[in-house]
């Protein structure tokens, strides 16, 4: 069976302090969950996190890394800097990182590799804008989108991969993809991945949904065949909200 995954984007929100009280109090909502729970929280925050879920089954992420391993890059962080303190997962390709800080698809596959390269769990999102889905062109962006992240990716390495299907109409907009419409293009990612590395990579892919997934919508979005999880946004702010998607995914 594949992995379920849910996993909070918390972008730019809390501070380290809050971020130990946050943590502290979503502990005993989601303790024995048959699903794996994964916070992105800040760069400031991450040591913080770290420690807190100290002795739990939940899992910390970064929100994003640097390609390089070390340099002049100013205000960037490398994967080996987020192995150093305990991080498991890193988020890459998020459409606001894509929108607003000039992320391709080629710093993704570079991201993707250097992540991987120092034991680092990517969740890769890829997704369509609403005039692409509306031009009929979805299957063609997520599928490139998807082609290029994995440039380079070994078959070993595919099962420290997760994908992220994330329509960028849904993201902030307060509008989600129907449960059949995120079932459809999460098919169509794992097809690509069965194309590039056999049926038992893309059947052992987790693929989760990420476009404003809640605590109403959660557990008809998770019931679908190819949706294995979900990529939390607001939600993932709340305890008792990301506590409900979290049983939802069992």
């Amino acid at each position: 069976m594949r992995k379920t995954i849910i996993a909070g984007n918390w972008k730019m929100n809390k501070t380290p302090s809050e971020t130990t009280d946050f943590i502290k109090a979503l502990i005993p909502l989601v303790d024995g969950a048959r699903c794996e729970v994964v916070l992105g929280v800040p760069f400031v925050c991450l040591q913080n996190a770290v420690e807190a879920v100290k002795g739990t089954a939940v899992k910390i992420s970064a929100q994003n890394i640097h390609f390089e391993e070390n340099g002049a890059y100013t205000g960037e962080i490398s994967a080996k800097m987020l192995c150093d303190i305990g991080v498991e997962y890193v988020i890459i390709g998020h459409s606001e990182r894509r929108q607003y800080f000039a992320e391709t698809d080629v710093t993704v596959n570079k991201k993707v590799l250097k992540a991987l390269e120092n034991g680092l769990k990517p969740i890769i999102c890829v997704g369509e804008h609403l005039s692409q889905r509306e031009q009929g062109i979805t299957e063609e962006i997520v599928s490139m989108q998807t082609k290029v992240a994995l440039c380079g990716v070994s078959v070993d390495d595919m099962k420290n991969v997760v994908i992220a299907y994330e329509p960028v109409w849904a993201i902030g907009t307060g509008k989600t993809a129907t449960s059949d419409q995120a079932d459809e293009v999460c098919g169509i990612i794992r097809r690509v991945v069965a194309d590039m590395y056999g049926n038992d990579v893309a059947d052992g892919l987790t693929i989760q949904y990420g476009g404003s997934m809640n605590a109403k919508n959660a557990a008809e979005l998770l019931l679908k065949d190819n949706v294995d999880g979900g990529l939390i946004g607001g939600a993932s702010l709340k305890t008792e909200d990301f506590s409900i998607i979290v049983h939802a995914a069992e």
